[in-house]
């Protein structure tokens, strides 16, 4: 098979499944070409294994099940990537442990909150930011409802310069329910008494 044919069929799967499971690399193995012919092989375990995932994502797909937990995971993972570009290669390194343990959780949690209040329909149509803002500007990443085009939960973190005390960042998040008024606070983490640099950088 044609290289370019391999990677979009891969790509395909990746799509049609959300990344769940992964292609089996032997699949591409078994049709080994010599001089332009395919050789045949006789089913192997992987073939069976192959089968069985793919029937099973076809119920799923069926029956219209959503899995929250793995809906929620894809979403975390997105957001602690969306995390550290905001913070960038100069930010990261001193703030990056602290996020990891004081704040990220946090995230996780009001994540796994606002999902598990939503229904199948809603879910299936949200989307993350791929876009944080720099400079000194709060956004991190909103979850967007793509159906509605409205946000369903806005991810922040403000600089604070505190009198005396120094620069702090504050993580807070704001929700569609309050149409985004209160603050959530998610916890803040000290920087120094030097001006930061910009987000980003």
């Amino acid at each position: 098979m044609k290289k370019w044919l391999q990677k979009g069929l891969m790509i395909s799967v990746a799509l049609l499944t959300f990344g769940i499971i992964a292609p089996n690399h032997a699949i591409w193995n078994q049709s080994d070409q010599d001089d332009g012919k395919v050789r045949s092989h006789e089913p192997s375990a992987n073939d069976l294994t192959a089968t069985i995932q793919l029937d099973q994502i076809y119920i799923e797909e069926e029956t219209d099940v959503l899995d929250l937990e793995t809906v929620g995971q894809t979403f975390k993972s997105a957001a602690k990537e969306q995390a550290y570009i905001k913070f960038g290669t100069r930010i990261a390194p001193v703030i990056g442990d602290e996020f990891e343990t004081r704040i990220f959780p946090k995230i996780e949690e009001a994540i796994d909150f606002t999902l598990a209040r939503l229904d199948d329909d809603t879910m299936r149509s949200l989307t993350i930011t791929e876009k944080p803002s720099g400079n000194y500007s709060e956004k991190i990443f909103h979850i967007k409802n793509t159906a509605s085009k409205e946000d369903v939960i806005r991810f922040h973190v403000r600089t604070e310069n505190r009198l005396d005390a120094g620069y702090y960042y504050n993580f807070h998040y704001h929700t569609f329910e309050d149409a985004f008024v209160t603050h959530y606070d998610l916890g803040e983490i000290y920087w120094s008494k030097n001006t930061p640099p910009k987000w980003l950088s």
